[in-house]
């Protein structure tokens, strides 16, 4: 063997495995922490002996999985455990990401599963007394329950100039995925001072910490603001059109003049049967065998149409019907004008804010531990490969090992349940309808109401029988806010309970609140005003 040229070979391989020494030595670095749940959190995650978290955590497998994870046991309970860290990290420079998996394997009605990202603790702060009042710098994670729905990030910031702490959270926050499969969730903080909000690998949100379009309250304040002690002039007139005064009723304007009348041209259709009534009594009703006339009163047979109106043009007393009345105006009103005094909607000047203060990055505090303080009404919740690492790549290959492969196994597993013989059309549009709906919630101007139609969308995908009432419901929503947008008008949508649907879309005017005496005379009004109720034999009660 030629010693020469298996040389090179060797050099080249010996290159090659430091190099990829080296790579690996330099990722590693890059993850500055990472719980893979493999092994029991016993002895290195601290579970809270406050009072209110009576939730056990267990260590567990995901369904369907060899993969363990922190689980979440009882329903309607209070849980928090906590994770120090060897060391405070700093997330002031450079890029910071934040992932984990999250599975609600039981779905998820009302309750949080985020995490919470704790800054250094006073001195003698202990790990068994967290609890909500532990001081946090992130808060990130799925939150679902009532009127939320939403993937939380929350930062608490320290104002520079009055060293007190505020919440500041995202504005439009992307919606909680409705299914049961395991999701995982990225936070991405860059050194331009952007966020993104990743789901699955896919951004959902990017969002700039100093924008007040995209954090409520703004990191930083206005520069100016309206002067508290400005007062509209009492002659200020915000009138853009004003009555003409100058206008004069028409001699020939008749306002009594009533909006329809007869058609003095139509006559009776042939055929028509005037002594012929609409409704006839049952002929095949009898009168039950144990009614009792004193207790029970008269007895009456059921009405049923008349067979002899079917055929005919009509039944009964013929009258004309009524058409518009040409001659018709209403009431007449003074033609609007121009207001020659207008001076436009009165606002208060603005002056100097004296909290405005400026900032080039915010001031992020660092992370001592990681923990999970949830209340939740569901069991079965499932937390999994929490990463915390300077390097999106770093990031990405754990969701590339640790979670797609899970989700692909689940999504299937999914598609075979969901599967109905004979029916993958169907079930193929199903999914396109719900596809195209999920993505017109996330349409800005629904934001108000994402929450409720959401509600309803995941109710008709889990109950086939309500799904069309549901999406009848749902596509009331969006008209409904669709055409207020276009033609305005003091009208909020309100989505009320219904048998058999859970929800139906009404539109109701925002100012009729009232006393609740106003609301007794409208329900007695509308009492007046309802249909008289059918007759019944005591065989339909």
């Amino acid at each position: 063997m030629d010693v020469r040229r298996i040389y090179p070979w060797l050099a080249s391989a010996a290159i090659l495995l430091v190099l990829r020494c080296l790579a690996f030595q330099i990722r590693a670095s890059d993850v500055i922490f990472y719980e893979s749940f493999d092994e029991s959190f016993d002895g290195r995650w601290v579970v809270s002996h406050k009072g209110d978290y009576e939730g056990v955590w267990k260590h567990s497998k995901s369904d369907g999985h060899e993969d363990y994870g922190l689980l979440v046991s009882e329903k309607a309970k209070k849980y928090a455990i906590v994770k120090e860290l060897d060391e405070n990290y700093s997330i002031k420079d450079g890029t910071v990401v934040l992932q984990y998996e999250v599975r609600l394997q039981n779905g998820l009605e009302c309750g949080g599963a985020y995490l919470k990202y704790l800054r250094p603790q006073e001195a003698d702060w202990k790990s068994k007394e967290f609890d909500n009042e532990s001081p946090y710098s992130i808060m990130f994670g799925p939150d679902k329950c009532g009127g939320t729905n939403k993937v939380h990030f929350i930062l608490k910031h320290k104002n520079p100039k009055t060293g007190e702490y505020a919440e500041h959270h995202l504005k439009h926050p992307p919606s909680v995925p409705f299914d049961k499969l395991t999701h995982v969730y990225t936070a991405i903080l860059t050194p331009g001072n952007e966020l993104r909000v990743l789901i699955d690998g896919e951004e959902k949100k990017k969002a700039s910490f100093f924008s007040a379009e995209d954090f409520e309250p703004s990191l930083i304040p206005a520069k100016t603001i309206p002067d508290p002690d400005d007062k509209k002039p009492v002659d200020w007139d915000e009138r853009v059109k004003i009555p003409d005064t100058n206008a004069v009723k028409p001699e020939d304007w008749d306002e009594d003049a009533p909006m329809e009348i007869e058609d003095e041209e139509a006559v009776k259709p042939e055929g028509w049967l005037d002594d012929e009534p609409e409704e006839i009594d049952d002929p095949e009703a009898t009168k039950p065998e144990d009614w009792d006339d004193e207790e029970d009163g008269e007895w009456e047979a059921p009405k049923i149409d008349n067979p002899k109106c079917e055929t005919a043009p009509g039944c009964g007393e013929w009258k004309r019907p009524m058409k518009r009345n040409p001659a018709y105006k209403g009431k007449w009103h003074a033609p609007m004008i121009d207001n020659p005094n207008y001076k436009g909607i009165w606002k208060p000047r603005d002056i100097p804010n004296p909290d405005y203060f400026e900032l080039e990055k915010p001031d992020f505090e660092p992370i001592s531990a990681v923990g999970i303080e949830i209340w939740t009404m569901q069991d079965g919740i499932l937390f999994d490969n929490i990463l915390i690492t300077s390097d999106e790549k770093v990031a990405e290959s754990y969701r590339a090992t640790a979670w797609k492969p899970k989700f692909e196994v689940e999504k299937e597993k999914q598609k075979k349940e969901y599967a109905l013989p004979d029916s993958d059309l169907l079930a193929r549009i199903h999914k396109k309808v719900f596809d195209v709906l999920y993505k017109i919630a996330d349409v800005h101007f629904l934001e108000p109401y994402k929450p409720k139609i959401l509600d309803l969308l995941e109710k008709a995908e889990k109950q086939p029988n309500i799904t069309l009432s549901v999406l009848v419901a749902v596509t009331v929503i969006i008209l409904s806010l669709f055409f207020k947008i276009l033609f305005g008008g003091k009208k909020k949508l309100q989505v009320k309970s219904t048998p058999g649907t859970n929800a139906v879309a009404t539109v109701q005017p925002s100012h009729r609140q009232g006393s609740s005496a106003e609301k007794e005379k409208e329900d007695e009004s509308e009492k007046e005003g309802a249909a008289p109720r059918r007759r019944i034999n005591r065989r339909e009660t």
